[in-house]
């Protein structure tokens, strides 16, 4: 009850450089699916490819456009965080469209993606390329998700649920090990994110570690429940 009364405190207070490109990106995904749903499926991939190509050149412009404007720092600005090496790889998904890929990525991305988007961490705010970069890869992974459910009609299954909750420790058991050898914090594995985040509500390390661990499960359930109702629902 107090982590759901504190983030409704936070979207009361949200400021407009939060809520316009969420608000932006309902309206572009509503317009986009009711046009995919009318075209030929051919048109259909190609426009959803397209879309993701579009979001991993926005993740790898922007780590070469930091590489010559800054400092680049291996132990903290390599694109292995899970949404922005998800915005690299998610081409790949939608041009081989393998339903265990999906399986996959549609808890990764529902589950991960939502703490982005309700406690944002961007280092620069508009119009900065972090700000755009930002938004761009978290709301277009969500897209790409949703276009999958609406578009392509995919749905996960229960096994689905385990089947991605195994391939995330796979991901955690690497950003362990390139943590080591880089003396890095990827996944925030080693230490808490510096900004506002549901991980403040786990304790200290390694305590908040244990505890996401516990509940991915659940939240994946609940992530699964309205597909489970939208096949068992009787029929009138």
């Amino acid at each position: 009850m107090i982590i759901l009364s504190t983030a409704l405190e936070r979207v009361l207070i949200l400021s407009w450089e939060h809520l316009l490109p969420i608000c932006i990106a309902i309206i572009f995904s509503f317009i986009i699916i009711k046009y995919a749903q009318q075209i030929s499926v051919e048109r259909q991939q190609g426009l959803i490819h397209y879309f993701a190509i579009f979001i991993s050149l926005v993740v790898l412009s922007f780590h070469m456009y930091k590489m010559i404007t800054s400092a680049y720092n291996y132990r903290e600005d390599l694109p292995l965080y899970l949404c922005s090496l998800l915005g690299i790889i998610i081409p790949f998904y939608t041009y081989y469209r393998k339903y265990w890929m999906f399986e996959i990525l549609v808890f990764w991305i529902i589950a991960g993606t939502l703490q982005g988007v309700i406690t944002p961490d961007i280092a620069e705010g508009v119009p900065s390329f972090d700000y755009f970069r930002y938004w761009i890869v978290h709301l277009g992974l969500l897209f790409v998700i949703f276009y999958s459910i609406f578009v392509f009609k995919l749905k996960p299954k229960l096994k689905s649920v385990f089947k991605s909750f195994f391939a995330l420790q796979i991901y955690v058991v690497l950003m362990i090990g390139v943590n080591h050898l880089l003396n890095a914090n990827y996944f925030y594995l080693n230490k808490k994110p510096e900004s506002a985040s549901v991980l403040d509500y786990f304790g200290e390390w390694p305590y908040y570690i244990i505890i996401c661990q516990l509940i991915i499960i659940p939240l994946f359930l609940i992530i699964y429940l309205p597909f489970y109702f939208s096949k068992t629902k009787p029929k009138l």
